[in-house]
């Protein structure tokens, strides 16, 4: 499996776990969890959408979106799991400075931006 880095919008390298960015390795348990996660949020968005249509209470909306966001940390927090446990592990234990230097880079970057 052919391995690249690939500059991020602020100029970091990227290490990519595998060709075409896809992942080093994807845990089908968890990928079939993520999958029946997000069905479940997208039934959720259109209850949104409905009660917007439907001109509910302002608070209850807000209730609302806050279960989906809440719903979509916890699918992120998956997909970091599964980051760490393979795309990450492979490339940190590769022996390679640069690559490995490029990861903890890309980590942080996720974390303190998007993990919060």
């Amino acid at each position: 499996m052919a391995r690249a880095n690939h500059p991020a919008p602020n100029g970091a390298l990227h290490y990519a776990c595998g060709t075409g960015r896809k992942a080093a390795g994807v845990d089908p348990e968890l990928k079939a969890a993520n999958l029946k996660r997000l069905r479940r949020i997208e039934g959720q968005v259109r209850g949104l959408q409905r009660m917007v249509e439907d001109e509910r209470y302002c608070a209850d909306i807000i209730v609302q979106v806050a279960s989906v966001q809440e719903a979509l940390r916890g699918l992120a927090r998956n997909l970091m799991k599964n980051h760490l446990q393979h795309c990450a592990a492979k490339v940190l234990t590769s022996g390679k400075p640069k690559e490995t230097a490029a990861m903890y880079d890309e980590l942080l970057e996720l974390i303190y931006t998007h993990l919060r």
